[in-house]
């Protein structure tokens, strides 16, 4: 089978195509041929070993543990091993591989008890493949943000891939929704849900303003002092991103010393939240918005254009020929606006 693998650190050149032994399933594992799978973040930091400490990981001098990329996909199951009982051959799904990575290939096993799920009825591959990183991360920390109805939430970095579910989800649990993004983006984020959308590019988040009950920073770009200010008293700060020593200790600080609360923390992937988020979904509620998409060959053109941080929403790869699910769901996920490469 074919995969994009790299054997060292560095820039996207480093992903080379290449031809690899096809995975047999084992006992309780499930051989998904891959449709569709994304270019993330963790993507990119794990194929530069941005942080540095990436590199305990997966290996000091190169890449060792991960070198097919690739955090989530959809595809069909082709075959079970013994002792499978959620899953038959011929089912459409979609998952998370965690810290495996792995998607950036034909094919991939998976434990059948890790975070799968059939897909949605009503989304392309290319659309369901979109949704496992970026819309867990959101529905988890807006979980973690006690978010309920009536709720005056603010997503900072709305147009991006947590940010865009985010948006969507926050409407769903019937909070009132700020967006900030770029000039570009403003009309995407309102069509998604938002009730105000800010331009950082023309206005500052201030300090002082209405007050937020949550604030979601999903791009590790906000202004922290502004944002600490601008929540209400036992408001949340939740950063997706708290990669700093700094923005880790001065949070605590804050939740130590305050009635407020700075909150970071890691995304735990799970079968139950995935299947909550596929009747989300299938309800018409949430939706998956894609930029570019690219075949699997052009991994590394993708990854620079993801890398750059301007990217709407999802980059996706085609691994196979991606027929349209359910009831032929749009192309661009339902947004006319957001093209194609």
């Amino acid at each position: 089978m074919n995969a994009i693998v790299f054997e060292r650190y560095g820039p996207p050149d480093v992903l080379q195509m290449r031809e690899i032994t096809k995975p047999e399933p084992q006992i309780g594992e499930i051989l998904i041929q891959i449709q569709a799978t994304t270019v993330t973040a963790g993507d990119w930091r794990m194929r530069k070993a941005d942080p540095f400490l990436a590199r305990l990981f997966n290996g000091l001098w190169r890449p060792k543990r991960v070198r097919i990329l690739g955090f989530e996909l959809a595809g069909v199951v082709e075959a079970t091993g013994r002792g499978v009982t959620r899953f038959k051959p011929g089912d459409a799904v979609f998952a998370a591989c965690g810290t495996e990575f792995g998607a950036y290939a034909d094919y991939k096993c998976m434990p059948e008890t890790n975070c799968v799920a059939l897909k949605p009825e009503n989304m392309t591959f290319e659309e369901a493949a979109a949704v496992p990183v970026g819309a867990l991360t959101a529905l988890q920390f807006l979980r973690k943000g006690n978010i309920r109805r009536g709720s005056r939430v603010l997503i900072y970095g709305a147009s991006g891939s947590v940010g865009t579910y985010a948006v969507q989800l926050a409407r769903f649990f019937g909070a009132e929704v700020t967006g900030v993004c770029s000039t570009s983006n403003v009309e995407l984020v309102r069509s998604l849900g938002a009730e105000r959308v800010i331009d950082y590019s023309k206005e500052r988040l201030e300090a002082d303003g209405p007050a937020y009950d949550l604030i979601f920073d999903t791009v590790g770009k906000s202004p922290f002092h502004a944002c600490v200010k601008r929540l209400a008293p036992n408001g949340f700060y939740l950063q997706a991103y708290q990669v700093s020593p700094l923005s880790i200790i001065r949070g605590k600080w804050v939740t130590w010393t305050s009635n407020k609360k700075v909150l970071g923390g890691s995304v735990i992937e799970n079968v139950e939240d995935l299947s909550y988020l596929k009747e989300i979904i299938e309800s018409g509620a949430l939706r998956s918005v894609i930029d570019r998409r690219y075949p699997l060959e052009q991994a590394a053109e993708a990854h620079r254009f993801v890398e750059q941080g301007h990217k709407k929403g999802n980059v996706v790869l085609s691994v196979k020929a991606c027929p349209k699910g359910g009831d032929g769901a749009a192309l661009f996920g339902g947004n006319p606006e957001v093209g194609q490469k």
